[in-house]
């Protein structure tokens, strides 16, 4: 947009380079008034340099008038070296963003630079601020620009206190205040019999604190181990158990336990835990061989199938190769 005829004014003129120079038509070149015919002195004629011009002539004045932007003649007349003002009107701009530019009268009688373009301007979109607080807690969801609402959930899941929708105002100030997130917090956890409850001891917990359980040494902890006070003011989990062995419900028969087939006596504490199963052994009712039926062991509570017969003392000691246990197994197709 802007040309300024360096020298013109000021310093010396710019020396013209032939082939750069940026008008299409430059006058011809001098370096005294000797060098111009007697119409013509050797003036200063922007980037052409010192060139032969007739100080006489002018430039087209008054502009044609245009719709973006409004030219003012800054000198006495349009002649060779007067400079002109563009402006672009209220609600344009110009690409590179200049809101003025001043072109001279050359003396090719055109006005320097280039003919300049204003565009209309894009307005930023009005809209009502929303502080960091709020988009940092809150899921925000609908337009903040004036005229539009919002409505807001808190990110933590927690209750939402105050206003739950809002709306941008002409003057960008929200119609209501910003709600807040309600700070939730968890009742003392449940003891568990048989356990502990690893924490420190408080009337509430806030959310996100986390709570250990642990079960008395013999006992097998059933459910979560650790449980996390939320945001609603919930635990994360219901309190585990804690579940007691099971004795092994029989003493002269072998049983299986974790695949391997054992003496009860041979198992530590003649015990299973909470939830191992036992595989036992019962007599088929009209043959001579074994099948098995398996139980599991609940809270201290291991049942011996319907089927399952604990061999007598003197079966055990003087026929002990003829007990359930160690006979030979059913075929797939004699088992009911």
């Amino acid at each position: 947009w802007r040309d300024f005829c360096v020298g013109f004014t000021a310093g010396p003129c710019p020396e013209r380079l032939p082939g750069r120079e940026t008008r299409k038509t430059c006058p011809r070149s001098c370096r005294s008034d000797s060098d111009c015919g007697s119409k013509r002195l050797c003036l200063c004629d922007g980037r052409c340099g010192l060139s032969c011009v007739a100080p006489g002539r002018s430039c087209p004045w008054p502009l044609p008038q245009s719709e973006t932007s409004e030219s003012r003649l800054l000198s006495a007349s349009p002649t060779f070296s007067a400079l002109l003002e563009v402006r672009c009107r209220p609600g344009f701009t110009s690409p590179g963003g200049s809101e003025v530019a001043v072109r001279r009268c050359q003396g090719d009688r055109r006005w320097s630079g280039e003919e300049p373009v204003c565009r209309e301007a894009q307005l930023p979109a009005r809209a009502c601020p929303l502080p960091a607080g709020v988009t940092d807690t809150f899921s925000v969801r609908g337009d903040a620009s004036v005229g539009t609402s919002i409505s807001y959930s808190c990110l933590s899941g927690a209750e939402t206190v105050g206003t739950t929708e809002n709306f941008c105002q002409e003057n960008q100030t929200w119609r209501f205040p910003h709600p807040v997130c309600k700070k939730m917090f968890c009742r003392p956890p449940q003891e568990v019999e048989r356990g502990y409850v690893v924490a420190v001891q408080k009337a509430e917990y806030e959310a996100g604190f986390d709570i250990h359980y642990l079960c008395r040494k013999g006992f097998l902890l059933d459910g979560a181990q650790r449980i996390t006070c939320l945001s609603n003011g919930s635990w994360s989990a219901s309190p585990p158990r804690c579940r007691a062995r099971c004795v092994i419900p029989a003493e002269r028969s072998r049983v299986v336990i974790g695949g391997v087939k054992r003496w009860p006596f041979d198992v530590t504490d003649a015990t299973v835990a909470h939830g191992e199963n036992v595989t036992f052994f019962c007599k088929h009712p009209r043959k001579q061989c074994s099948f098995t039926a398996a139980q599991a062991c609940f809270d201290g509570e291991l049942q011996t199938p319907p089927c399952y017969l604990e061999p007598t003392w003197l079966q055990y000691k003087l026929f002990p190769h003829r007990l359930v246990s160690e006979i030979e197994a059913c075929e797939r197709g004699d088992v009911e």
